[in-house]
């Protein structure tokens, strides 16, 4: 490499998102740069949830089928609030589970092989947007056409933009263990999410073949104890201690409203596109990092790259959609007052948990979610006082629910 390289689009992060962007870009003829701090493959703290919805997004990108063995697939999920049931389901919309080290290192594979160029184990040392460069460790100067940030939740790409890259009063955090694997064959092809593991937020166990990922995620103001939360949750499905484990910001909820300036642009976790409510982000990331890539593209074409990010604020209003209204349904799930309703509502509904299903695999948007689950609170709303005043009173007496 030259002391000073200049590139059509250079992105940092070789996750989801970075790959995404990168692959997509690169088939487009463009010339684009890839860089990582991290050699690959590397270890990333992550439950490996890979829905149908990223599932779509991996095809549309890279126009294949992913390798046999990269994921496992179940069709088996289990919802608890605590230690109480909140119904099964089987034969849902299919969900795949991997380990984020041989995902990331192969859909960065999938990039180089579209015509990008990685530089990994590569430290960025400085970024400068008016000069529209950056400074790598090592003293080289690459300028960039447009930089697309998918360097994470601590961007260094949306810190240079807007002074940090996260609100720590909003920002979730979450802890992680990699357990031994389950022996028992019907708990080992159950995928399990539990309501309540963490204040506003959930747990969740994800048996894979030669582990199963353990952990607990919610906003971090709210969560001080986080690491007794993990233990208690590890100690409820007697998995195994959770000494070691790691953590991990995140996202949750706290996305841009405008991911980007100019001609530099913020995809995956570095535009806080993560679901607020099931914390999944690797179809946003995929999603997101395509946009970006066909954003920079069209900029480039038309020859003005400080249009991108209007444009990409466009491409991704479905996103910032999605994720508006998860945030509104976000306090009916997680809230003090709320949670026993939706609870109920729930765990007595498999049209809820079906839609919930479906929304995770891409067939159903959270517009029709919320309008059915709007549909169901006051008659769980209804439940819910009558059950506390049947506790409180000892008897039965009063009117008869709502049609």
């Amino acid at each position: 490499m030259k002391d000073t390289d200049t590139r059509d689009i250079v992105i940092l992060g070789g996750g989801p998102a970075g790959a995404a962007a990168a692959a997509s870009a690169a088939a487009r003829g463009l010339d684009v740069l890839l860089i990582d701090k991290a050699r690959f493959p590397r270890d990333k703290l992550c439950g490996g949830l890979f829905t149908s919805r990223a599932l779509t997004e991996y095809r549309h990108i890279f126009r294949r089928a992913p390798p046999e063995g990269l994921f496992e697939e179940r069709r088996a999920i289990s919802f608890h609030m605590g230690a109480r049931p909140m119904g099964r389901m089987d034969d849902v919309p299919p969900m795949f589970l991997t380990m984020r080290r041989d995902l990331d290192a192969h859909l960065l594979g999938l990039a180089q092989e579209a015509g990008a160029e990685l530089l990994t184990g590569q430290r960025v040392a400085a970024i400068d947007l008016a000069g529209e460069c950056l400074t790598l460790e090592d003293g080289h100067t690459i300028r960039f056409r447009v930089l697309i940030g998918a360097d994470g939740v601590t961007s260094a790409v949306a810190r240079a933009l807007f002074g940090r890259p996260f609100d720590p009063a909003t920002i979730g955090f979450a802890l992680e263990k990699e357990m031994p694997p389950v022996s028992d064959p019907e708990t080992a092809r159950t995928v399990r999410v539990d309501f309540g593991a963490a204040d506003w937020g959930y747990g969740w166990s994800f048996p894979k073949r030669r582990s199963t990922t353990v952990g607990v995620g919610g906003l971090q103001a709210r969560n001080p104890d986080m690491k007794a939360r993990l233990h208690g949750y590890a100690a409820l499905l007697d998995q195994g201690e959770a000494a070691g484990m790691k953590g991990h910001f995140l996202p949750f909820g706290d996305y841009r409203r405008r991911p980007g300036r100019g001609c530099v642009l913020l995809a995956g976790d570095a535009a806080g596109f993560v679901d607020p409510i099931t914390g999944e982000g690797i179809a946003h990331a995929l999603g997101s990092g395509r946009l970006a890539a066909e954003a920079a593209a069209r900029a480039l074409r038309e020859g003005r790259p400080e249009g991108a990010a209007a444009l990409y604020r466009a491409a991704t209003r479905q996103i910032r959609l999605s994720l508006r209204i998860a945030a509104l349904l976000r306090p009916i799930v997680f809230s003090d007052r709320m949670a026993p309703i939706f609870s109920r509502s729930f765990a007595g509904s498999r049209r809820v948990k079906g839609a919930y299903m479906r929304m995770l695999a891409g067939e159903l948007d959270y517009p029709a979610l919320l309008w059915l689950v709007a549909r169901r609170l006051p008659v769980a709303a209804w439940r819910s006082w009558r059950m506390e005043r049947v506790g409180s009173m000892g008897r039965s007496t009063g009117p008869r629910p709502p049609a």
